[in-house]
C-alpha cells in the first residue's frame, strides 16, 4: 500500500499535489541501482560527465518557468525571487561543472607522483525547503562530476520542485545515477543508514547531529552546513544609510527564511539613534503579502511551525523587556509582518537562536569590545558582517564565522567557498577544495 506525501501551500493551505513517499524496502532498492549506476559512470572521463550533465541541465530550460511556480506555491517565495533560483539554477550549472572537472583534475607533485581525486561511491544529498533548487544543486553537480552517483532526499516542504527537477534531468543522464527519495526525518535517516559512502546535508543543527549519529558506524564522509545566527556590528564611523539598508534587506530576504539573513546587530550607542530611526523607515516599506500580489516583498513563512517559532521569539523579547520599534510578538497564520526589535539582551532567544523570520533585532553597545564579545557569543559561525570606516576590518578578524564581510554582504566572488565555522558548518562546499571533499584523495606513484 503506498502512502503519500502532500505538499501544502503556506498561503493558504491548499494541496498543492503529493508524491509517494519511500519505503524502506524501496530505498535499499534505490541504493542497490545508484550502486550499480556509479560503476559505468565512474569509467567515464571528466569531459564526458561534465559534457553529458551539461546537456541534461539544457533541458531544464522549457520547465523554468513550472520550477518557479512550484517554489512559489510550495515554500510562499515570491514569483520574482523564485524565476531568479529557478534560472541560476540552470544558467550556472555549466560553469560549476567545468569548475569540478577542473578541481578533479590529476595533480603533478613529482615527476612520477600524481595527487589523484577518486569518486567515493554513492552520495546522500538532504536538501532544504528554503532554497529547494540552489541548495540541492550546488551539491549535486560536483556530487555527478566528480563520478559519484546520487540519491536525493528533499525537505518535506517542497517535494514538488525537488521531483519535477530530478525527473527532468533523469531522462537524459544514465538510468539510476541521480534518484531521488520522498518522505519526512525518518526517510532521511534511512538513507543515511542505507549503504551510501558520504552524506551532504544542509539544515539545522540538530538533524547534523543525528546524521553524524547514524552515520558514525559506517565512517561516512560528511559535508554539512548547519544554519547561522548572524552578527551585523555597526561602528560610529559607518555610512549609517548603506548599514540600516544591508540591515532590512538582509534581515527580510526570503522573509528572513535565509541561513545568512543578518539575525542581531550590535549597533555603537553614538549612532544608535540614527541608525534606528533609518531601519524604521526603511522597514515600513515592506509589505508582507501572497507570491502575486503587486508591491509584495514578504511572502508567507513556510509552515506553521516556523511561524510559531518566530512568536515564540518575539514574544520571549517583549516579556525580557524589549522595545518593538515595529510591529509586535502576534501575527495571525501564514505572515510576520517587518518587524523591528530593539533593546536585544543576551538572554533573549532572539540573540541566541536562529529565527529564521523578517525581525530586525538590534542593541546599542558601548564599546566595539563589547560588540565583538556579544557577536562571538555563540555556537553558531556561519557569516558576520561589520559596518564601519577605519578599523572596520580590524574588527571583522576578530569575529568567529566562515564568511566575514566589510560594509557589504557575505560570500566571496568566484570559487569561493561557502564555509561556516563552529556549529555552522562541518566541511564546506564551493571552490575547488569544497568541490573535493565529494573525492576519495589517492596518492599515486608510477
Amino acid at each position: 500500500m503506498n502512502h503519500y506525501l502532500e505538499s501544502v501551500n503556506p498561503l493558504n493551505g491548499d494541496i498543492v499535489g503529493r508524491v509517494a513517499t519511500t519505503s524502506e524496502q524501496q530505498l535499499q532498492q534505490v541504493v542497490s541501482n545508484a550502486r550499480q549506476a556509479q560503476t559505468e559512470w565512474a569509467q567515464q572521463s571528466l569531459q564526458q560527465r561534465v559534457e553529458i550533465l551539461t546537456q541534461a541541465y539544457q533541458q531544464l530550460e522549457p520547465q523554468h518557468p513550472e520550477l518557479t511556480r512550484l517554489i512559489s506555491l510550495e515554500m510562499g517565495k515570491d514569483q520574482r525571487r523564485a524565476h531568479y533560483e529557478a534560472g541560476g539554477a540552470i544558467a550556472n550549472a555549466p560553469y560549476m561543472a567545468r569548475e569540478a572537472a577542473e578541481a578533479f583534475e590529476p595533480k603533478q607533485i613529482a615527476v612520477s607522483s600524481q595527487i589523484q581525486y577518486q569518486p567515493l561511491g554513492v552520495v546522500g544529498l538532504i536538501s532544504p525547503w528554503n532554497y529547494p533548487l540552489a541548495m540541492a544543486n550546488n551539491l549535486l553537480i560536483p556530487a555527478l562530476i566528480a563520478g559519484n552517483s546520487v540519491v536525493l532526499k528533499p525537505s518535506e516542504n517542497t517535494p514538488l520542485v525537488a521531483d519535477l527537477f530530478v525527473k527532468t534531468l533523469q531522462q537524459y543522464l544514465p538510468e539510476n545515477l541521480l534518484q531521488i527519495v520522498h518522505g519526512a526525518g525518518d526517510v532521511g535517516r534511512a538513507l543515511v543508514q542505507a549503504d551510501i559512502n558520504m552524506i551532504a546535508f544542509t539544515g539545522s543543527v540538530a538533524a547534523g547531529r543525528d546524521i553524524m549519529a547514524n552515520a558514525a558506524s559506517g565512517l561516512k564522509r560528511l559535508v554539512m552546513e548547519l544554519g547561522g545566527n548572524d552578527p551585523m556590528i555597526v561602528m560610529a564611523g559607518a555610512d549609517i544609510n548603506a548599514a540600516a539598508r544591508f540591515a532590512v534587506a538582509s534581515s527580510f530576504e526570503n522573509a528572513g527564511q535565509m541561513c545568512t539573513s543578518t539575525e542581531r546587530i550590535y549597533v555603537d550607542h553614538r549612532v544608535a539613534d540614527e541608525f534606528r530611526q533609518r531601519v524604521v523607515q526603511l522597514a515600513t516599506q515592506y509589505r508582507a503579502g501572497g507570491w502575486n500580489e503587486l508591491g509584495v516583498n514578504i511572502g508567507p513563512l513556510v509552515n506553521a511551525t516556523q511561524h510559531q517559532k518566530v512568536l515564540q521569539q518575539l514574544q520571549d523579547a517583549k516579556d525580557k523587556g524589549a522595545e518593538f520599534l515595529l510591529g509586535d510578538a502576534h501575527y495571525p497564520l501564514p505572515f510576520i509582518q517587518p518587524t523591528v526589535v530593539d533593546g536585544l539582551t543576551a538572554d533573549m532567544q532572539l540573540e541566541q537562536l536562529e529565527t529564521f523570520g523578517p525581525v530586525v533585532a538590534m542593541a546599542s553597545v558601548n564599546s566595539m569590545e563589547e560588540a565583538i564579545r556579544r557577536a562571538n557569543d555563540s555556537d553558531y559561525g556561519l557569516g558576520a558582517v561589520v559596518f564601519g570606516g577605519a578599523g572596520a576590518a580590524d574588527v571583522a578578524n576578530q569575529l568567529q564565522a566562515g564568511m566575514v564581510s566589510v560594509n557589504g554582504g557575505v560570500g566571496g566572488p568566484g570559487d569561493s567557498p561557502w564555509v561556516g565555522a563552529k556549529h555552522s558548518g562541518f566541511g564546506y562546499h564551493g571552490s575547488a577544495e569544497g568541490h573535493r571533499q565529494f573525492t576519495q584523495i589517492r596518492v599515486m606513484n608510477y
